[in-house]
């Protein structure tokens, strides 16, 4: 335990009888110095001990106060449904209960259906926040431009035009649409198996448009509890309404739009509502001339046909497997950067792969590459594809041999 420094001896002044009065009036002088240094030094430490003890003082307000908050009683987060002269009706966040209560007398007048209020234990209304966006659909805006262009998707031309038309052009060109008199394609639905570019053609969207991009997946609409996940959406949209120009992408779509069944579990019951505040919201585009809405699927099959209806995916793009000419050009972009043979005919080389994606033949150049590399070479020729063809075939097939297995 540490002690405050003790106080400077009082000086004493003792005068030598012997002394002359030269002597006298020096010992004198002397001793006054001697009191002025010690009341500089005592008053030195009274401003220490004032600062000292404000800044204790200080210490104690503030554990006063967080003593304070400690023994206040929480507050709950509910939402106003409507306001009757019996009261307010109120919902709360979490369990969706609804209670007729009363609002302070401060905030009455000041409530309307569809705001955030915080209700005490006796659910009476004590004040109204401000409206939230879910920092998950914040998290979503993508801030940096994907690093891909139209030019990095290879064998689907046909497909970059159609969104290019449907998404870019409402957004750059509105004026186009106006005077031809139609409205632009209110969403764009692109399907087809994995690994033929479809999440890669959104990329290049938001590389080469202006407009703030948005992605999310299907899978991550889906929660738990009642509510949450049409509450995201709603917060998405209303996200993207402050952001527009604006171009929203739902990846893997079918997680969350998938065919309505006449299951009662409470999760099968969650994902349609969330489904319908999704068909809700997609329903008030026609209005929204700056906010585009892109979606992909690789089970197109799966989709309810409420979510396919025109108004709401007015333009259906398939983006199939690439044939022998789309391999090739897209072969061509994976190898532009590495160092190949100058005999190397990707002609031939993509003829026996029909059944490769665009993802495949992308690993298929990585393999080729790491193949070199293993015999110590810098240079990738056509046997290294060869074995890289073998290897991910037989990858394939001890993929499909488990999937077997598992059912």
């Amino acid at each position: 335990m540490s002690h405050s420094p003790s106080l400077p001896d009082r000086p004493r002044l003792e005068l030598d009888p012997e002394m002359s009065d030269g002597e006298r009036l020096e010992a004198i002088r002397k001793h006054f110095r001697r009191i002025v240094q010690v009341n500089d030094e005592i008053e030195q430490r009274l401003e220490d001990a004032e600062s000292r003890r404000s800044e204790l003082q200080r210490d104690v307000d503030e554990l006063k106060r967080e003593n304070e908050v400690l023994k206040t009683s929480s507050l709950y987060i509910a939402s106003v449904e409507e306001s009757t002269e019996d009261g307010v009706v109120i919902k709360q966040h979490g369990n969706n209960q609804e209670v007729l209560t009363e609002a302070a007398s401060s905030v009455s007048a000041d409530l309307d259906p569809g705001d955030r209020v915080a209700i005490n234990d006796s659910f009476a209304i004590q004040t109204v926040l401000d409206d939230e966006t879910d920092a998950r659909a914040q998290a979503m805006e993508v801030d940096a431009s994907p690093d891909v262009t139209y030019e990095d998707i290879g064998g689907i031309d046909d497909q970059i035009r159609d969104v290019r038309e449907a998404v870019e052009d409402p957004l750059e060109n509105p004026e186009t649409f106006e005077t031809v008199g139609v409205e632009p394609p209110s969403g764009v639905l692109l399907h087809g198996p994995p690994g033929t570019g479809k999440t890669m053609l959104a990329k290049a969207v938001a590389n080469e448009s202006d407009a703030t991009f948005i992605k999310m997946a299907g899978s991550e609409l889906v929660r738990k509890f009642i509510g949450e996940g049409s509450r995201l959406v709603r917060d998405l949209f209303e996200l993207a309404a402050d952001r527009e120009p604006a171009v929203i992408f739902i990846d893997e779509i079918d997680a969350v739009a998938a065919k309505r069944t006449d299951s009662k579990t409470s999760g099968d019951a969650e994902v349609q509502r969330t489904m319908m505040q999704l068909l809700s919201e997609m329903d008030g585009f026609d209005d929204r001339g700056e906010i585009r809405i892109m979606a992909a699927t690789n089970r197109f099959d799966m989709l309810d046909e409420a979510i396919l209806r025109p108004g709401r995916f007015d333009r259906l793009i398939e983006v199939p497997k690439p044939d022998a000419e789309a391999r090739e050009r897209i072969l061509e972009i994976h190898t532009e950067g590495m160092n190949v043979a100058d005999d190397l005919d990707l002609s031939g080389l993509v003829t026996d792969l029909e059944e490769f994606s665009g993802a495949d033949l992308a690993s298929l150049a990585t393999e080729a590459g790491m193949f070199a590399i293993r015999d110590g070479r810098t240079e990738v020729t056509r046997s290294d594809f060869e074995d890289a063809v073998e290897k991910l075939d037989s990858a394939e097939e001890t993929a499909d041999r488990n999937i077997h297995y598992q059912y």
